[in-house]
């Protein structure tokens, strides 16, 4: 068979081949537990000059216009399985947390290598520990005046 022949019979094998596979499915976005939102809302916005700014189809809050925690929500590429909160942190506080509680705490895509801390908001999550680490995330992320005036 010419060189030719057999380049048109292999293009065609492998244009069927791919007509026959199954096309990717991408996660569907399971929208979020209002209750989990609405407390996670109530920690931060608690907080001093604290904003809410809706970011890749996800709430994030932000102190002076930088981000300290975003909501995951289950279905999307940010979490597949359950919804979580990503909260920022440094590598030796998420290593302690991840490693005491894997159940509930773990390193999230994206933003883990950078020290953030996530935490799954299904299943009775810890909100006395979510808010020590939101408080302690939006403390990081303050001006220093601004954060100075944050009561103990």
């Amino acid at each position: 068979m010419p060189k030719r022949a057999m380049k048109k019979s292999v293009t065609k094998k492998k244009a069927a081949a791919k007509k026959q596979r199954a096309p990717k499915k991408h996660p569907t976005k399971i929208p979020p537990s209002r209750a989990a939102v609405e407390q996670l809302r109530s920690i931060c916005l608690a907080l001093p000059e604290t904003t809410e700014v809706e970011a890749w189809g996800e709430p994030t809050f932000r102190v002076k216009g930088k981000i300290f925690a975003m909501h995951a929500s289950s279905g999307t590429h940010h979490s597949p399985e359950r919804p979580a909160v990503w909260i920022l942190s440094v590598s030796v506080e998420q290593d302690l947390v991840v490693r005491a509680r894997p159940d509930r705490y773990f390193k999230p895509p994206y933003v883990g290598p950078s020290g953030w801390i996530g935490a799954w908001l299904d299943r009775n999550p810890p909100w006395a520990e979510i808010g020590e680490l939101l408080r302690d995330a939006w403390i990081r992320r303050a001006p220093k005046k601004l954060a100075a005036t944050l009561p103990e």
